[in-house]
């Protein structure tokens, strides 16, 4: 079982905090709303397992902080290079919401796995994010925990390999400023 070190967590909470308060950039005037689906479409593509990954996690133990939406929004900023905007977020978030409504935390855990669990470094991405948003309220429930070993253990990073995830996120946040 993979026990999450709260040193190693605290300062990618923060630095995604940081990044997730930052304000969002809003279209104004005549934007049409044909390219703003397909933009969606791309982003939600590209970032939506990700995406939901990090929402299981914040939901796991039945309440969703602000904190916790903060980090969200920080880590999909940083992957993104800040081509994601909030209004993109918050359509994620709403499928992911209704997923889980309609089919159950189980099922959209297990369709998280299928989509990330072929490209390694994504699943790995998507295991290391859900450990800081895990971490995002500065206490890890054991909703959050065994969502974190079912994350790992269906993307098939074993306890060894995730201690060296988090130790190199760790190491990391120490030589660059928050």
């Amino acid at each position: 079982m993979i026990w999450l070190s709260n040193s190693t967590i605290a300062r990618l909470r923060d630095q995604l905090r940081a990044r997730g308060q930052r304000p969002s950039i809003a279209l104004t005037g005549g934007a049409s709303l044909s390219p703003e689906a397909a933009e969606l479409m791309g982003v939600a593509t590209e970032y939506g397992p990700i995406c939901e990954a990090m929402y299981l996690m914040m939901s796991a133990d039945g309440k969703i902080t602000n904190d916790e939406r903060e980090v969200l929004k920080g880590a999909l900023r940083n992957l993104s290079g800040d081509t994601v905007r909030s209004v993109h977020i918050e359509a994620m978030l709403d499928q992911a919401s209704k997923h889980v409504a309609e089919q159950g935390r189980d099922a959209r855990l297990r369709d998280v796995i299928e989509h990330l669990h072929e490209d390694g470094a994504r699943a790995e991405v998507a295991f290391v994010l859900a450990a800081a948003i895990a971490f995002a309220d500065n206490a890890i429930a054991d909703e959050e925990n065994e969502t974190l070993n079912a994350l790992a253990e269906g993307l098939g990073i074993d306890e060894s390999r995730a201690d060296e995830l988090l130790d190199s996120v760790e190491a990391d946040l120490t030589e660059r400023p928050a």
